[in-house]
Protein backbone atom coordinates (compact mmCIF):
# COMPACT_ATOMS: atom_id res chain seq x y z
CA UNK A 1 0.00 0.00 0.00
CA UNK A 2 0.90 3.43 -0.95
CA UNK A 3 0.74 5.61 2.31
CA UNK A 4 -0.10 9.26 1.93
CA UNK A 5 2.70 12.05 3.45
CA UNK A 6 1.12 12.48 6.67
CA UNK A 7 1.39 15.99 8.36
CA UNK A 8 2.98 16.02 11.44
CA UNK A 9 2.53 18.61 14.27
CA UNK A 10 3.98 19.12 17.79
CA UNK A 11 1.14 18.82 20.55
CA UNK A 12 2.05 20.88 23.51
CA UNK A 13 1.20 23.21 26.10
CA UNK A 14 2.27 26.47 27.89
CA UNK A 15 2.94 25.85 31.22
CA UNK A 16 5.76 23.08 32.52
CA UNK A 17 3.94 19.96 32.40
CA UNK A 18 1.10 18.90 30.22
CA UNK A 19 -0.28 15.38 29.91
CA UNK A 20 2.44 13.09 31.17
CA UNK A 21 2.23 13.14 34.92
CA UNK A 22 5.28 13.30 36.97
CA UNK A 23 8.20 13.82 34.10
CA UNK A 24 8.75 17.35 34.77
CA UNK A 25 11.17 16.17 37.32
CA UNK A 26 12.77 14.14 34.87
CA UNK A 27 16.51 16.14 34.21
CA UNK A 28 16.46 16.12 30.80
CA UNK A 29 12.98 17.85 30.70
CA UNK A 30 12.49 21.97 29.92
CA UNK A 31 9.33 22.43 31.11
CA UNK A 32 9.83 24.96 33.59
CA UNK A 33 11.71 27.10 30.72
CA UNK A 34 7.97 27.46 29.45
CA UNK A 35 8.16 31.27 31.22
CA UNK A 36 11.23 32.16 28.20
CA UNK A 37 10.87 33.45 24.74
CA UNK A 38 14.09 32.39 23.65
CA UNK A 39 12.96 28.55 24.75
CA UNK A 40 9.68 28.88 22.28
CA UNK A 41 12.31 30.64 19.46
CA UNK A 42 14.44 27.56 19.95
CA UNK A 43 11.75 24.87 20.37
CA UNK A 44 10.23 26.48 16.62
CA UNK A 45 13.46 26.29 14.91
CA UNK A 46 13.79 22.58 16.26
CA UNK A 47 10.49 21.79 14.45
CA UNK A 48 10.93 23.77 11.40
CA UNK A 49 14.51 22.53 10.70
CA UNK A 50 12.45 19.12 11.39
CA UNK A 51 9.75 19.75 8.73
CA UNK A 52 7.45 19.19 11.04
CA UNK A 53 4.15 20.80 9.37
CA UNK A 54 3.36 22.81 12.54
CA UNK A 55 2.52 23.10 16.29
CA UNK A 56 -0.54 22.81 18.05
CA UNK A 57 -0.88 24.41 21.15
CA UNK A 58 -3.81 23.04 23.95
CA UNK A 59 -5.05 25.88 26.88
CA UNK A 60 -7.34 25.44 29.70
CA UNK A 61 -8.72 27.90 31.37
CA UNK A 62 -9.69 26.47 34.42
CA UNK A 63 -8.05 23.82 36.71
CA UNK A 64 -8.42 20.80 38.15
CA UNK A 65 -9.37 20.59 41.33
CA UNK A 66 -11.98 17.56 40.86
CA UNK A 67 -9.15 14.99 42.85
CA UNK A 68 -10.12 14.84 46.25
CA UNK A 69 -12.01 18.25 45.59
CA UNK A 70 -9.30 19.97 45.67
CA UNK A 71 -6.51 21.58 43.37
CA UNK A 72 -3.69 20.65 45.18
CA UNK A 73 -2.69 17.58 43.76
CA UNK A 74 -2.57 19.28 40.68
CA UNK A 75 -0.34 22.16 41.64
CA UNK A 76 2.28 19.63 43.63
CA UNK A 77 1.98 17.75 39.56
CA UNK A 78 2.05 20.90 37.74
CA UNK A 79 -0.96 19.66 36.05
CA UNK A 80 -1.65 22.00 33.31
CA UNK A 81 -1.04 24.53 35.99
CA UNK A 82 0.75 27.34 36.17
CA UNK A 83 -0.31 28.33 32.50
CA UNK A 84 0.39 31.20 30.30
CA UNK A 85 -1.90 32.14 27.19
CA UNK A 86 -0.47 30.20 24.74
CA UNK A 87 -1.14 32.95 21.72
CA UNK A 88 1.18 35.61 22.97
CA UNK A 89 4.45 33.26 22.26
CA UNK A 90 3.30 32.57 18.18
CA UNK A 91 4.42 36.31 16.92
CA UNK A 92 7.76 35.30 17.88
CA UNK A 93 7.83 31.89 16.70
CA UNK A 94 6.45 33.01 13.64
CA UNK A 95 9.19 35.51 12.97
CA UNK A 96 11.93 32.93 13.86
CA UNK A 97 10.31 30.35 10.92
CA UNK A 98 8.98 30.25 7.32
CA UNK A 99 6.45 27.33 6.92
CA UNK A 100 5.97 26.43 10.76
CA UNK A 101 2.25 26.89 11.39
CA UNK A 102 0.35 27.55 14.64
CA UNK A 103 -2.74 25.95 16.35
CA UNK A 104 -3.91 27.65 18.71
CA UNK A 105 -7.07 26.80 21.08
CA UNK A 106 -8.90 29.50 22.05
CA UNK A 107 -12.46 28.58 24.31
CA UNK A 108 -16.01 29.45 23.35
CA UNK A 109 -17.01 29.04 26.58
CA UNK A 110 -16.37 32.39 27.90
CA UNK A 111 -14.63 34.83 25.00
CA UNK A 112 -16.84 36.53 23.03
CA UNK A 113 -16.84 36.39 19.37
CA UNK A 114 -15.89 39.98 18.70
CA UNK A 115 -12.85 39.92 20.59
CA UNK A 116 -11.57 36.04 19.34
CA UNK A 117 -12.24 36.94 15.35
CA UNK A 118 -9.84 39.94 15.96
CA UNK A 119 -7.14 38.07 18.15
CA UNK A 120 -6.93 35.72 14.95
CA UNK A 121 -7.57 38.01 12.28
CA UNK A 122 -4.16 39.74 13.60
CA UNK A 123 -2.62 36.08 14.00
CA UNK A 124 -3.19 34.88 10.48
CA UNK A 125 -1.94 38.74 9.33
CA UNK A 126 1.38 38.26 11.67
CA UNK A 127 2.15 34.81 10.40
CA UNK A 128 1.27 35.66 6.93
CA UNK A 129 -1.43 32.79 7.12
CA UNK A 130 -0.47 29.79 9.18
CA UNK A 131 -2.83 30.12 11.96
CA UNK A 132 -5.16 28.16 13.10
CA UNK A 133 -8.08 28.17 15.75
CA UNK A 134 -8.36 24.81 17.95
CA UNK A 135 -12.56 25.39 18.81
CA UNK A 136 -13.44 24.24 22.27
CA UNK A 137 -16.34 24.85 24.86
CA UNK A 138 -14.62 24.03 28.21
CA UNK A 139 -15.33 21.96 30.57
CA UNK A 140 -14.63 22.57 34.50
CA UNK A 141 -16.77 24.04 36.92
CA UNK A 142 -13.34 25.91 37.75
CA UNK A 143 -13.37 27.57 34.80
CA UNK A 144 -17.04 28.62 35.49
CA UNK A 145 -16.57 30.16 38.75
CA UNK A 146 -13.85 32.22 38.06
CA UNK A 147 -15.48 33.18 34.72
CA UNK A 148 -18.79 34.73 37.17
CA UNK A 149 -20.69 31.91 36.61
CA UNK A 150 -21.55 29.46 39.43
CA UNK A 151 -21.04 26.30 37.24
CA UNK A 152 -20.31 25.11 33.89
CA UNK A 153 -23.10 24.95 31.35
CA UNK A 154 -24.64 21.86 30.20
CA UNK A 155 -22.95 19.59 27.84
CA UNK A 156 -25.84 20.84 25.26
CA UNK A 157 -25.87 24.32 25.74
CA UNK A 158 -22.08 24.71 25.68
CA UNK A 159 -22.23 23.15 22.03
CA UNK A 160 -25.21 25.14 21.20
CA UNK A 161 -22.83 28.37 22.15
CA UNK A 162 -19.83 27.27 20.58
CA UNK A 163 -22.08 26.62 17.00
CA UNK A 164 -23.21 30.14 17.21
CA UNK A 165 -19.89 31.35 18.43
CA UNK A 166 -18.25 29.77 15.08
CA UNK A 167 -21.11 31.29 12.99
CA UNK A 168 -20.44 34.98 14.07
CA UNK A 169 -16.77 34.34 13.95
CA UNK A 170 -17.04 33.84 10.51
CA UNK A 171 -19.88 36.23 9.45
CA UNK A 172 -16.74 38.67 10.51
CA UNK A 173 -14.20 36.97 9.07
CA UNK A 174 -16.42 36.70 5.62
CA UNK A 175 -18.85 39.09 5.30
CA UNK A 176 -17.80 42.13 6.40
CA UNK A 177 -14.66 43.69 4.59
CA UNK A 178 -14.58 43.24 0.63
CA UNK A 179 -11.11 41.91 -0.34
CA UNK A 180 -10.41 45.31 -1.92
CA UNK A 181 -11.73 47.71 0.69
CA UNK A 182 -8.27 48.65 1.41
CA UNK A 183 -7.20 51.32 -1.01
CA UNK A 184 -4.29 53.29 0.52
CA UNK A 185 -4.65 56.20 -1.38
CA UNK A 186 -2.88 58.60 -0.27
CA UNK A 187 -4.19 61.57 -3.18
CA UNK A 188 -7.74 60.80 -2.78
CA UNK A 189 -7.29 60.56 1.26
CA UNK A 190 -8.70 57.46 1.55
CA UNK A 191 -7.12 54.66 3.67
CA UNK A 192 -10.63 52.11 3.67
CA UNK A 193 -13.30 52.61 1.34
CA UNK A 194 -16.67 52.59 3.16
CA UNK A 195 -18.40 51.61 1.05
CA UNK A 196 -16.86 48.23 0.86
CA UNK A 197 -17.19 47.30 4.72
CA UNK A 198 -20.26 45.61 5.63
CA UNK A 199 -22.36 45.38 9.00
CA UNK A 200 -22.61 41.98 9.66
CA UNK A 201 -26.57 42.24 11.83
CA UNK A 202 -26.29 38.88 14.01
CA UNK A 203 -28.71 38.35 16.36
CA UNK A 204 -28.70 34.63 17.91
CA UNK A 205 -29.45 33.15 21.23
CA UNK A 206 -25.89 33.83 23.02
CA UNK A 207 -24.79 36.71 20.74
CA UNK A 208 -26.08 40.45 19.11
CA UNK A 209 -22.95 41.63 16.64
CA UNK A 210 -24.58 44.56 14.52
CA UNK A 211 -21.55 46.53 13.46
CA UNK A 212 -18.38 45.86 10.92
CA UNK A 213 -15.43 43.78 11.60
CA UNK A 214 -12.40 45.30 13.56
CA UNK A 215 -9.68 44.05 10.70
CA UNK A 216 -9.10 44.06 7.08
CA UNK A 217 -8.72 40.38 5.74
CA UNK A 218 -5.81 38.70 6.31
CA UNK A 219 -4.41 35.97 4.34
CA UNK A 220 -6.67 33.23 4.85
CA UNK A 221 -9.62 35.45 6.46
CA UNK A 222 -10.69 32.43 8.33
CA UNK A 223 -8.05 30.32 10.18
CA UNK A 224 -7.93 27.41 9.53
CA UNK A 225 -10.81 26.09 12.02
CA UNK A 226 -9.77 22.72 14.45
CA UNK A 227 -12.08 21.20 16.26
CA UNK A 228 -11.78 17.91 19.01
CA UNK A 229 -14.93 17.01 20.31
CA UNK A 230 -15.77 13.25 19.95
CA UNK A 231 -19.09 13.27 21.71
CA UNK A 232 -22.38 12.87 18.89
CA UNK A 233 -22.52 16.81 19.64
CA UNK A 234 -19.12 17.62 18.73
CA UNK A 235 -19.00 15.24 16.41
CA UNK A 236 -21.83 17.44 14.27
CA UNK A 237 -20.05 20.75 14.91
CA UNK A 238 -17.14 18.95 13.58
CA UNK A 239 -18.64 17.67 10.30
CA UNK A 240 -20.80 21.34 9.75
CA UNK A 241 -17.91 23.60 10.21
CA UNK A 242 -14.20 22.15 11.51
CA UNK A 243 -11.57 21.87 8.70
CA UNK A 244 -8.95 19.86 10.71
CA UNK A 245 -10.47 17.47 13.64
CA UNK A 246 -8.20 16.10 16.52
CA UNK A 247 -8.94 12.86 17.73
CA UNK A 248 -7.63 10.38 20.45
CA UNK A 249 -8.09 6.72 20.52
CA UNK A 250 -6.49 3.94 22.11
CA UNK A 251 -7.01 1.81 19.34
CA UNK A 252 -6.54 1.47 15.63
CA UNK A 253 -9.86 0.18 15.56
CA UNK A 254 -11.47 2.19 17.09
CA UNK A 255 -10.13 4.85 15.83
CA UNK A 256 -11.27 3.64 12.16
CA UNK A 257 -14.84 3.83 13.28
CA UNK A 258 -14.51 7.83 14.78
CA UNK A 259 -12.79 8.32 11.07
CA UNK A 260 -15.52 6.71 9.27
CA UNK A 261 -18.30 8.40 11.25
CA UNK A 262 -16.84 11.56 11.04
CA UNK A 263 -16.55 11.32 7.34
CA UNK A 264 -20.27 10.15 7.41
CA UNK A 265 -21.84 13.15 9.51
CA UNK A 266 -19.55 15.32 6.85
CA UNK A 267 -21.44 14.57 4.02
CA UNK A 268 -24.45 14.52 5.61
CA UNK A 269 -23.69 18.01 6.51
CA UNK A 270 -23.25 19.05 2.59
CA UNK A 271 -19.28 18.67 2.65
CA UNK A 272 -17.32 16.72 0.76
CA UNK A 273 -15.76 13.97 2.85
CA UNK A 274 -12.02 15.31 1.81
CA UNK A 275 -12.91 18.65 3.55
CA UNK A 276 -11.46 17.15 7.09
CA UNK A 277 -7.92 16.80 7.88
CA UNK A 278 -7.64 14.22 11.04
CA UNK A 279 -5.11 13.99 13.37
CA UNK A 280 -4.58 11.70 16.07
CA UNK A 281 -2.61 12.24 19.37
CA UNK A 282 0.36 9.93 19.62
CA UNK A 283 3.51 9.99 22.34
CA UNK A 284 6.81 9.03 20.25
CA UNK A 285 9.72 7.97 22.85
CA UNK A 286 12.25 7.41 19.81
CA UNK A 287 15.83 5.99 20.31
CA UNK A 288 18.57 4.97 18.04
CA UNK A 289 18.28 1.57 18.56
CA UNK A 290 14.49 -0.49 19.54
CA UNK A 291 17.09 -1.54 23.19
CA UNK A 292 17.37 2.47 23.63
CA UNK A 293 14.14 3.49 23.20
CA UNK A 294 12.89 0.75 25.74
CA UNK A 295 14.92 1.28 28.01
CA UNK A 296 14.04 5.17 28.07
CA UNK A 297 11.00 4.36 28.47
CA UNK A 298 11.29 2.38 31.70
CA UNK A 299 13.13 5.04 33.21
CA UNK A 300 10.54 7.89 32.43
CA UNK A 301 7.84 4.93 34.30
CA UNK A 302 9.50 5.76 36.91
CA UNK A 303 9.08 9.29 37.09
CA UNK A 304 4.92 8.84 36.92
CA UNK A 305 3.40 10.41 39.41
CA UNK A 306 -0.18 8.56 40.29
CA UNK A 307 -1.72 11.31 41.73
CA UNK A 308 -0.56 13.59 39.21
CA UNK A 309 -2.60 11.00 36.70
CA UNK A 310 -5.63 11.24 38.90
CA UNK A 311 -6.00 14.65 39.46
CA UNK A 312 -5.55 15.14 35.38
CA UNK A 313 -8.11 12.65 34.95
CA UNK A 314 -10.53 13.54 37.65
CA UNK A 315 -10.60 17.51 35.88
CA UNK A 316 -10.83 15.96 32.89
CA UNK A 317 -13.90 13.79 33.27
CA UNK A 318 -15.14 15.67 35.95
CA UNK A 319 -15.37 12.18 37.92
CA UNK A 320 -13.77 12.45 41.28
CA UNK A 321 -11.98 9.08 41.10
CA UNK A 322 -10.65 9.12 44.59
CA UNK A 323 -14.34 8.22 45.43
CA UNK A 324 -14.19 4.97 43.04
CA UNK A 325 -12.25 1.84 44.58
CA UNK A 326 -8.93 1.58 42.16
CA UNK A 327 -9.58 -2.13 40.94
CA UNK A 328 -13.24 -1.62 40.05
CA UNK A 329 -14.09 -1.23 36.13
CA UNK A 330 -15.37 1.43 35.50
CA UNK A 331 -18.83 1.15 33.09
CA UNK A 332 -20.47 3.48 30.87
CA UNK A 333 -21.03 6.73 33.25
CA UNK A 334 -22.75 10.00 32.20
CA UNK A 335 -20.37 12.73 33.29
CA UNK A 336 -20.41 16.88 33.06
CA UNK A 337 -17.02 17.08 32.09
CA UNK A 338 -15.31 15.96 28.70
CA UNK A 339 -17.34 12.65 28.29
CA UNK A 340 -14.84 11.53 25.62
CA UNK A 341 -12.10 11.23 27.98
CA UNK A 342 -14.45 8.62 29.69
CA UNK A 343 -15.60 6.91 26.74
CA UNK A 344 -11.77 6.57 25.34
CA UNK A 345 -11.12 3.64 27.70
CA UNK A 346 -15.07 2.21 28.74
CA UNK A 347 -15.84 2.26 25.16
CA UNK A 348 -13.33 2.84 22.89
CA UNK A 349 -11.45 -0.58 23.31
CA UNK A 350 -14.15 -3.54 23.74
CA UNK A 351 -11.72 -5.76 24.91
CA UNK A 352 -11.01 -4.48 28.00
CA UNK A 353 -12.64 -3.07 31.10
CA UNK A 354 -10.50 -0.38 32.69
CA UNK A 355 -10.12 0.58 36.45
CA UNK A 356 -9.03 3.44 37.70
CA UNK A 357 -5.36 2.30 38.37
CA UNK A 358 -5.14 1.31 34.90
CA UNK A 359 -6.25 4.07 33.96
CA UNK A 360 -3.76 6.00 36.15
CA UNK A 361 -0.56 3.95 34.55
CA UNK A 362 -1.78 4.23 31.08
CA UNK A 363 -1.61 8.05 31.09
CA UNK A 364 1.18 8.93 32.78
CA UNK A 365 2.86 8.51 29.74
CA UNK A 366 1.52 10.86 27.29
CA UNK A 367 -2.45 11.21 28.77
CA UNK A 368 -5.09 9.34 27.16
CA UNK A 369 -2.50 9.03 23.59
CA UNK A 370 -1.38 5.56 22.44
CA UNK A 371 2.48 5.20 23.00
CA UNK A 372 5.01 3.97 20.30
CA UNK A 373 8.62 2.50 21.66
CA UNK A 374 11.25 2.41 19.61
CA UNK A 375 14.46 2.63 17.25
CA UNK A 376 13.39 4.60 13.71
CA UNK A 377 12.23 1.61 11.85
CA UNK A 378 10.08 0.45 14.79
CA UNK A 379 8.63 3.93 15.05
CA UNK A 380 7.93 4.50 11.45
CA UNK A 381 6.54 1.45 10.39
CA UNK A 382 3.65 2.39 13.83
CA UNK A 383 3.47 5.39 12.33
CA UNK A 384 2.47 4.15 8.62
CA UNK A 385 0.52 1.49 10.15
CA UNK A 386 -2.13 3.71 11.85
CA UNK A 387 -2.28 6.03 8.74
CA UNK A 388 -3.09 2.69 6.68
CA UNK A 389 -5.42 1.21 8.75
CA UNK A 390 -7.71 4.14 10.45
CA UNK A 391 -7.61 6.39 7.25
CA UNK A 392 -6.12 9.87 9.85
CA UNK A 393 -3.93 12.33 7.94
CA UNK A 394 -1.56 12.57 10.32
CA UNK A 395 -0.99 13.03 13.85
CA UNK A 396 -0.40 15.69 16.88
CA UNK A 397 2.94 14.42 18.72
CA UNK A 398 2.65 14.54 21.95
CA UNK A 399 5.75 13.96 24.67
CA UNK A 400 6.99 12.88 27.78
CA UNK A 401 9.80 14.90 28.71
CA UNK A 402 9.36 18.44 27.24
CA UNK A 403 11.77 19.40 24.69
CA UNK A 404 13.68 16.28 24.70
CA UNK A 405 11.22 13.53 22.84
CA UNK A 406 10.54 16.25 19.92
CA UNK A 407 14.27 16.65 19.80
CA UNK A 408 14.12 12.44 19.73
CA UNK A 409 11.85 12.64 17.05
CA UNK A 410 13.47 15.27 14.32
CA UNK A 411 16.77 12.92 15.12
CA UNK A 412 15.71 9.51 14.76
CA UNK A 413 11.98 9.49 13.60
CA UNK A 414 11.86 12.30 11.17
CA UNK A 415 14.66 11.23 8.62
CA UNK A 416 13.31 7.66 8.22
CA UNK A 417 9.37 8.85 7.57
CA UNK A 418 11.43 11.01 4.88
CA UNK A 419 13.29 8.54 3.47
CA UNK A 420 10.14 6.74 2.90
CA UNK A 421 8.13 9.55 1.09
CA UNK A 422 5.89 9.54 4.32
CA UNK A 423 6.82 13.28 5.89
CA UNK A 424 7.54 16.27 3.85
CA UNK A 425 11.28 17.19 3.08
CA UNK A 426 11.12 21.11 2.19
CA UNK A 427 9.71 23.99 3.64
CA UNK A 428 5.76 23.70 3.10
CA UNK A 429 4.77 26.47 0.81
CA UNK A 430 2.05 29.31 1.78
CA UNK A 431 -0.56 29.38 4.58
CA UNK A 432 -1.52 26.58 7.06
CA UNK A 433 -4.24 25.85 4.91
CA UNK A 434 -2.91 25.13 1.42
CA UNK A 435 -0.72 23.27 3.98
CA UNK A 436 -3.63 21.27 4.29
CA UNK A 437 -5.40 21.11 1.07
CA UNK A 438 -3.20 22.48 -1.86
CA UNK A 439 -1.37 25.68 -2.84
CA UNK A 440 -4.36 27.96 -3.90
CA UNK A 441 -6.34 26.50 -1.50
CA UNK A 442 -5.96 29.69 0.53
CA UNK A 443 -9.83 30.29 1.58
CA UNK A 444 -12.68 28.48 2.82
CA UNK A 445 -14.06 25.40 0.65
CA UNK A 446 -17.24 26.55 -1.41
CA UNK A 447 -18.80 23.85 0.42
CA UNK A 448 -17.87 25.15 3.83
CA UNK A 449 -21.11 27.11 5.42
CA UNK A 450 -18.85 30.08 6.45
CA UNK A 451 -18.45 30.25 2.37
CA UNK A 452 -22.42 31.63 2.36
CA UNK A 453 -21.35 34.85 4.46
CA UNK A 454 -18.78 35.83 1.94
CA UNK A 455 -19.13 39.67 1.15
CA UNK A 456 -20.98 38.84 -2.61
CA UNK A 457 -23.36 36.78 -0.61
CA UNK A 458 -24.61 39.49 2.44
CA UNK A 459 -27.55 41.58 1.27
CA UNK A 460 -28.02 45.09 3.19
CA UNK A 461 -31.13 44.18 5.94
CA UNK A 462 -34.17 45.38 4.67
Amino acid sequence: MNTKQMKVFAFDFSGPAHLSAGLWRHPNDRGSEYKNIEYWVEYAKLLEEANFDGIFFADNIGYHDVYEGSVDEALRDAAQIPTNDPAYLIPAMAAATKSLAFGVTTSTAYEQPYTVARKFSTLDHLTNGRVGWNVVNSYSDSAARNHSADKQRSHADRYERAAEFVDACLKLWEGSWEDDAVVNDPVSGTYVEPSKVHEIHHEGNSFTIPGIHLCEPSVQRTPVIFQAGGSSRGVALAAATAEAVFMNSTTKSGLKKWVDNLHAETVAAGRRADSLAVLQMITVISAATDEEAQKKYEEYLSYVSYEGAMARFSGWTGLDTSTLEPDVPLKDMKVEGTQTMLDVFTKMDPEKEWTPRDIAEYIGIGGTSPVIVGGPKTCADELESWINETGVDGFNVTHAVKYQDMADFAQFVAPELQRRGLMRTGSAAGTLRENLFGEGHNRLAEDHPGAAYRVSSVKSPV
